[in-house]
Order: C-alpha cells, then sequence, then structure tokens
C-alpha cells in the first residue's frame, strides 16, 4: 500500500516541481505556448497508445459512457471554475490544472491496481507521464504567477494535487486487493474524456494563444516523442 502511494505521488511529482519553476526563471511567453503545444501532443499520444489499450478490457459502449462521464466532469467542473473566476485569464489557466487532477487521479488508480496485481509498470509510459506534466504544469502555473499568485498558494495547489494522486493510487491498490476482476479500464475510459474536452477546451486553445502557429510544430513533436516512448 505505501509502495502505491509513493509511486502515484512520485508520478505526478513533476507537477509540483514544474508549477514553481516560474517563480525561478522568467519564461517567455513563446516558450510557454510552445511548451504547452508539447504537452498536448503528448497527452493525445498517451491517450491514443496508453489509456485506450488499457481501456479495451471493458466492451465498446462501457467505453464510450466513461468517456462522456470524464467529459462531463471536466466541462461541469471548469464551468463552475468559470464563475469563479470570469472567463480567460486565471480561469483559463485553472482549467488546464482541472485537467491534470483529472489526468492524475485516474492514472493513480491505473498505477495502485497494477501494484496490487504484481503487474509490470510500465516505465515507458511513468516517464511519458512524468514529462508531459511539465509543461502541462508549467503553462498555468505562468499565467498564475503572473496574475499575482504567490508561491505559498501555488505550492498548495500542487502539492494537494501530488497528495490526491497518491491516495488515488491507495485507493486503486485496497481495490484490487478486495476485487480479483479489478482493472484499470474504466479509470482509464474516464481519464481519456477528460483530457480529451480538456484539451480542446483549455490546453490546445492556450498553447495557440501563447505560442502562435510554431505551437502546432511543438503538439507533433510532442506526440511523435512520446510515441516513441511507448
Amino acid at each position: 500500500m505505501l509502495q502505491a502511494f509513493v509511486l502515484g505521488a512520485a508520478a505526478q511529482s513533476s507537477l509540483l516541481l514544474s508549477g514553481l519553476l516560474p517563480y525561478a526563471v522568467r519564461i517567455p511567453d513563446r516558450v510557454v505556448g510552445m511548451l504547452a503545444g508539447l504537452g498536448a501532443g503528448a497527452l493525445i499520444s498517451a491517450i491514443a497508445f496508453d489509456l485506450v489499450p488499457e481501456a479495451d478490457a471493458i466492451s465498446t459502449p462501457e467505453v464510450a459512457l466513461w468517456f462522456i462521464v470524464g467529459a462531463t466532469i471536466f466541462i461541469v467542473a471548469d464551468r463552475v471554475i468559470e464563475e469563479r473566476f470570469g472567463e480567460g485569464g486565471s480561469a483559463g489557466a485553472l482549467g488546464i490544472v482541472l485537467g491534470s487532477v483529472v489526468d492524475g487521479i485516474p492514472e493513480s488508480i491505473i498505477f495502485g491496481i497494477q501494484i496490487a496485481g504484481g503487474l509490470p509498470i510500465s516505465a515507458a509510459f511513468l516517464v511519458a507521464v512524468m514529462i508531459s506534466n511539465v509543461p502541462q504544469a508549467l503553462a498555468p502555473s505562468s499565467e498564475l504567477a503572473a496574475s499575482g499568485w504567490k508561491v505559498a498558494r501555488m505550492s498548495a495547489m500542487w502539492g494537494s494535487v501530488v497528495i490526491a494522486c497518491g491516495i488515488a493510487a491507495v485507493l486503486g491498490f485496497v481495490v484490487a486487493e478486495n476485487l480479483s476482476d479489478a482493472t484499470g479500464a474504466r479509470a482509464a475510459a474516464l481519464a481519456s474524456g477528460g483530457l480529451l474536452a480538456m484539451l480542446t477546451n483549455s490546453l490546445v486553445p492556450f498553447a495557440y494563444q501563447k505560442g502562435g502557429a510554431p505551437a502546432g510544430f511543438a503538439t507533433v513533436i510532442g506526440f511523435t516523442g512520446a510515441l516513441a516512448m511507448a
């Protein structure tokens, strides 16, 4: 169980480290946009070649249902953020943060299930998760830091996400220990739906807004780089 928590938290620790980077180094908007494009490409690759194959353990109609559930969770929560902070600016950045949660918690549940079942953890998938987290955290953190967020507030936000992912891995472990047929298929499908909605509504528009046309090249590079590690 402890191993599950450590793995779940460690896999998402790059969110916290990257989220604090804007306080140490000034990163130009164009670079932030390019990094967001890299992250978008890596996430598209992770959905296509890691999460969707993981979801194949359940029927196609059920996969579709969990896709819709994941998208609904993101869209409803994102709407709440917009109503609280207004559209654009901090709200747009927090939408990307929300996408990290919708992505990271199901991923961590999958890790916990794999550990409980004695299944090997894919090093390529683990590395891809950690690398894709870098631009996924850096892009909104740069925006939030520029809008006046203090380092303590940023640390608390990303630290909470990391701890939540560790707890989610423990949850996956406990479920798998008590249910012999437990798989990460539903969690993978839910994460895929939430990520696709986040990519369309938040990360890709943010990448183009900050990085311009070259962000498209960065997206392709992020996709092919993640594919090479799959």
